[in-house]
């Protein structure tokens, strides 16, 4: 029979975090183990408010449906994702915490790294390192205490090309560009040229998610490839981004786990387009979940636990944009949470 634990956590960002959808100077999350026997898996969602997605929600869902998950057998992670599914509906956060510890417990019975049990060799695409919206000063010195092969820089405006144009004066690292739904066609359009010009080899989700008709006039104009963010949350709407994207990120929170995720994966490459991974800022719980599909993907956005002040794991080491996994099985992660634990 599976024991079922739960841990909240309100992570300290070592920097105030900014994006377009807002600030914040922590990150509430939530950490699950499943427990069999001697062995824990663990799984990790992120609360994000502009989802409606809270710690104490998630938690009263788990509670109310802790006696039936206990007693599932765990002989398959991809049906307990599809009981899961079923028995908590809409829930993807929580769903996709349950999901990876059960992947992580899986992997430990089976005496296997997770990547090894999916089958993959590994490779592994270099993660960037994410630049809230702040003042110049501010993110150039940021920038300079993080040396980095890759930053991703939030923007949420056009007029944040004059914070572009200093920081490319202070570093030759490549550049994506994370928009977060702030940009109008108009303006998406007239900055393509210069971002080029300024090193942006990447650009998410540059227009609204409903944007559909635009994206796709953007993306035959754009000589950077463009990745859909908000567009892309879950299975279905991998199809949507065909012909308006050149790629998804995937977040594992959003979608509902590794679960669902393969199966992005493997769809979005057979329509022809590039998968990344992209961090909701976990910590190295969440984040391991993400570098075990690393052999999978063109590109990934993993740096959680180097934007976090505080950490509930160890098991990931990060390397001028390599990340390392341990190599013990499951996820191979070691919990150590308790003394952060928000009571």
């Amino acid at each position: 029979m599976l024991h079922l634990r739960a841990y909240p956590f309100d992570l300290a960002f070592q920097y105030p975090f900014t994006i377009a959808k807002g600030t914040k100077t922590h990150q509430p999350t939530l950490v699950v183990s499943l427990a069999l026997g001697q062995l824990r898996g663990f799984g990790e969602a992120p609360a994000i408010h502009y989802y409606n997605v809270t710690v104490p929600d998630m938690i009263a869902n788990l509670e109310a449906k802790r006696s039936i998950i206990e007693r599932y057998a765990l002989t398959d992670p991809q049906r307990f994702w599809h009981f899961l599914h079923h028995l908590v509906p809409g829930q993807n956060f929580l769903i996709a915490a349950l999901d990876i510890a059960g992947w992580d417990l899986f992997a430990q019975l089976r005496r296997k790294p997770l990547f090894q049990l999916l089958g993959l060799q590994w490779k592994a695409p270099l993660t960037d390192y994410t630049l809230g919206i702040d003042t110049a000063e501010v993110m150039v010195e940021k920038m300079k205490a993080h040396p980095w092969p890759i930053y991703k820089i939030k923007m949420h405006s056009a007029d944040d090309i004059d914070l572009i144009r200093t920081l490319r004066a202070n570093t030759t690292s490549a550049f994506r560009i994370d928009a977060n739904e702030s940009l109008n066609f108009e303006d998406a359009k007239k900055l393509l040229p210069e971002l080029q010009a300024l090193g942006v080899n990447l650009i998410e989700q540059p227009l609204a998610k409903t944007a559909w008709e635009e994206m796709k006039e953007l993306k035959a104009l754009s000589p950077i490839p463009l990745f859909a963010d908000e567009s892309c949350v879950e299975e279905e709407d991998v199809q949507k981004c065909v012909g308006c994207f050149d790629g998804i990120n995937i977040k594992l929170t959003k979608c509902g786990g590794i679960t669902p995720a393969l199966r992005m994966i493997d769809n979005a490459r057979k329509l022809g387009m590039k998968v990344m991974i992209g961090s909701m800022n976990e910590s190295t719980i969440g984040s391991a979940a993400i570098a075990h599909l690393l052999p999978l993907l063109d590109e990934v956005d993993a740096d959680g636990p180097i934007l976090l002040k505080e950490d509930v794991a160890d098991g990931l080491q990060y390397n001028n944009g390599e990340i390392r996994i341990s190599g013990a099985p499951g996820l191979g992660i070691r919990f150590r949470g308790e003394k952060f634990e928000k009571k």
